[in-house]
């Protein structure tokens, strides 16, 4: 099938096109080249006045797992059916459903996604989940770090190339895409009553440091050759002065690639008053020191959310403030523990006005967006649906100052927040959600819309907004919201915001080699400790038969 699209403004950074006027070939679901004055289309797309753009990637937002469906369960007033039931699919009315996240996501003009946390315990349900995920592309990330055969290898001296089969080992089974690190033993540190764990404290039994455990990790993930850098939570999550954490966690990464989560809940210092200041800037220095980190910011915005995290004492240290009041903790297996705490993000508040600013500062402060990516950690600073509103935010300078003056003004005079005049352009956030999230992620054939690449193409309408005078700057927020047109693989399946077709999409995955002499170490490892057999753990393909087609995409490796 041969499709094209004319005269749409590009904005493909990976290119070097920013708004020009171009026109765009798919054939047979992939980018192609122009095929002369006598070809034949099946399809021709006016698209004169509007922005393209590849489909978005999301590099971190929690969609798939055991706290997701906790989440579910823990707040059923949050998910009830809300619309009509579309396209005979059963649970396709219920908010928050695999359905309605696919549909969400698709509107908005994203078609690649990944789970940042998958416990490998867990790895079959995240992938079930997954691929029950519409339109959307997937992948995961495994967990370790907090597992007992991970810290029982590191407390017996095991070779890195030991520690290195059994992370291979772990991808593979798991069918995961990269690795994961939530508070760095921290899991194990709590359920021997540590409270606070930091980089340098010693896991209790195993006698490693979380550092270790971080570095050793790190190694790993880079001598196995994935191409996603070791993806880390890093320790003292949430807490006053945690800014001097992060930064010691870049220094630890000496020199390797390494890219932390959701920053800004890093990002605080502990000056005035109440002992809580934004520490964006110091953040932003360091991070300009050392090239090898990449940083995804988690924003906070304002109403409803749900916060659900594998680190266990972060999750347990706030649970007092849920909102509303109930919350759960869980422990699982031998490989680690969390919680799910429903919290609500208010104007007024002095600590979360500041988390909204710090967020923010980090992206209109930072000179580097190939390597700072625009996430909210779904859904733990806000759903991904306020993509849309956060995109107007850093778009829109004076729609910012209008939020800002109903805000906490305490909080506010603690931030460089009201002096900042920059205002995101087009390409910048096609960088940071296309263009190098794609790079960072390994996935060379998209976030792009050269030949060859997947026929991922979304269209935007740049509108502009009722109240100001013609020719004024877009509404973003509507214009990010609805998607004119979106293409997945070729197939358009968005049109004027309405999903028409829900095409099942791929996990995206790695292979790494190892010895396979290290699964008999896992095997014993499982008959003494844990409730299921080794034969019932990990993820197969015979697993997905129902669906009819292939599940999983391998992705070379470094």
């Amino acid at each position: 099938m041969l499709i094209k699209l004319t005269g749409g403004r590009i904005y493909d950074p990976a290119q070097n096109l920013h708004g020009e006027q171009r026109d765009l070939f798919i054939q047979d679901g992939l980018m192609a080249n122009d095929p002369g004055p006598d070809a034949h289309f099946d399809a021709v797309y006016d698209l004169a006045g509007k922005i393209v753009m590849a489909g978005a990637i999301d590099i971190h937002s929690h969609i798939a797992g055991g706290n997701v469906n906790t989440a579910r369960l823990l707040l059923p007033e949050q998910h009830r059916n809300h619309m009509a039931r579309r396209l005979n699919h059963p649970f396709s009315t219920a908010k928050w459903s695999t359905t309605d996240t696919g549909y969400r996501y698709a509107r908005m003009g994203y078609t690649t996604v990944v789970e940042p946390a998958m416990l490998p315990v867990d790895a079959l349900d995240v992938h079930l989940q997954m691929a029950d995920i519409p339109i959307l592309d997937t992948a995961a990330l495994a967990i370790l770090g907090n597992d007992d055969l991970l810290l029982r290898l590191m407390r017996s001296k095991a070779s890195q190339n030991q520690i290195n089969d059994y992370v291979a080992w772990t991808l593979n089974a798991t069918r995961a895409m990269g690795l994961k690190i939530i508070n760095a033993g921290g899991a194990n540190a709590f359920k021997s009553n540590v409270r606070q764990f930091g980089l340098d404290d010693i896991v209790p039994d195993y006698g490693v440091s979380s550092r270790q455990i971080l570095q050793t990790l790190q190694t790993a993930a880079c001598q196995i050759g994935v191409p996603h850098p070791l993806h880390v939570h890093c320790n003292n999550l949430g807490i006053p002065g945690n800014v001097d954490t992060i930064v010691a966690t870049m220094d630890a990464a000496q020199g390797l690639p390494m890219h932390l989560a959701h920053v800004q809940f890093y990002a605080y210092g502990s000056e005035g008053a109440k002992g809580f200041s934004s520490a964006a800037a110091k953040l932003l220095e360091a991070f300009n020191r050392h090239p090898n980190i990449t940083m995804d910011v988690g924003q906070v915005l304002f109403g409803q959310t749900v916060t659900i995290s594998g680190d266990v004492i972060a999750q347990y240290s706030r649970h007092a403030d849920a909102s509303p009041s109930k919350y759960v903790m869980w422990d699982a297996e031998t490989e680690g523990s969390g919680g799910v705490v429903p919290y609500r993000y208010r104007e007024a508040s002095f600590v979360n006005t500041l988390q909204w600013a710090i967020g923010l500062e980090l992206f209109l402060l930072a000179e580097a967006p190939e390597r700072l990516f625009f996430t909210t950690d779904h859904p733990n600073g806000a759903p991904f649906t306020a993509y849309p509103e956060l995109l107007r935010l850093l778009m829109d300078a004076d729609y910012r100052q209008q939020c800002m003056a109903r805000l906490n003004q305490e909080a506010l005079a603690l931030t460089l927040l009201p002096n900042l005049k920059r205002e995101l352009s087009l390409s910048e956030v096609a960088t940071m959600t296309r263009s190098a999230a794609a790079k960072l992620l390994g996935l060379n054939d998209r976030g792009h819309l050269a030949p060859g690449a997947i026929a991922d193409i979304v269209v935007y309408d740049p509108h502009t907004r009722s109240d100001q005078a013609a020719g004024s700057r877009p509404d973003y927020q509507a214009m990010f919201a609805n998607a004119a047109l979106l293409f997945k693989n070729g197939r358009l399946v968005v049109q004027d915001g309405v999903v028409i077709e829900r095409p099942t999409g791929l996990a995206q995955t790695v292979s790494p080699i190892y010895d396979t002499g290290i699964t008999r170490t896992v095997k014993q490892h499982f008959d003494r400790f844990y409730s299921l057999k080794l034969s019932q753990y990990g993820v197969n393909d015979a697993d997905f038969d129902y669906l009819g087609q292939p599940r999983f995409r391998n992705i070379a490796l470094s």
